[in-house]
């Protein structure tokens, strides 16, 4: 029992330890990964890439699948994480595929979502992102993006490389481009996530 006693003890040691250094951010994309960690590297935030496959729950509020999320995954892990979801929502499709998003990107793609938008004039839609902190104490902690623009004709890419999910057809209000066609620099002067994370880091920066 003694022994055991000294193992727990030095894993709480280690997790207050890593609690100081690092965030790790539950997720298994490593583009949304990719894109965090080129913001929070610039605040001097570490932020490692943790594979969990925390819970997603059924439900139309991004912040509430958000938070079950983080609580999931940290349950998992007992390591300080964020987790992200994000959804996007066309106005002439009545929000649809909203927190959907990643389904429906699964099942009829780009240009599934274009033909449903074929012939439509109004083609406006917004991209947001919930991210949500958690470590154990009290309940997560949520930050929000929102990133307008509208749903393109066709799909457009910049090297064949840039973007995932619905990023080719989407072009944000101010660009010229597609989220797509952009560097990851570029993508995250107008995304959803990048504002969400800048929310975070500034949060994240002064607790600690």
């Amino acid at each position: 029992m003694v022994g055991m006693s000294q193992r727990e003890e030095r894993k709480r040691s280690m997790e207050f330890k890593l609690k100081g250094k690092v965030i790790f951010f539950a997720t298994n994309n490593v583009n949304k990964f990719n894109e965090a960690r080129n913001i929070l590297s610039r605040r001097e935030i570490a932020v490692g890439m943790l594979r969990v496959k925390a819970a997603e729950i059924q439900s139309d509020s991004l912040s509430e699948i958000a938070q079950t999320s983080a609580i999931d995954a940290f349950m998992r892990c007992h390591l300080p994480v964020i987790v992200e979801d994000a959804g996007l929502f066309v106005d002439a499709l009545r929000g649809f595929p909203g927190p959907y998003a990643a389904y429906t990107y699964k099942t009829i793609g780009n240009a599934g979502l274009l033909k449903l938008m074929k012939n439509v004039e109004d083609r406006k839609a917004t991209f947001q992102s919930v991210i949500a902190y958690y470590d154990g104490h009290g309940a997560p902690v949520r930050f929000e993006g929102e990133a307008a623009g509208k749903i393109t004709n066709e799909e457009r890419r910049g090297n064949g490389k840039a973007g995932f999910g619905f990023d080719p057809i989407f072009q944000p209000a101010g660009s010229a481009k597609t989220f797509a066609e952009m560097t990851v620099e570029e993508k995250n002067g107008f995304s959803h996530r990048a504002k969400a994370v800048h929310k975070f880091a500034e949060w994240y920066k002064k607790l600690r």
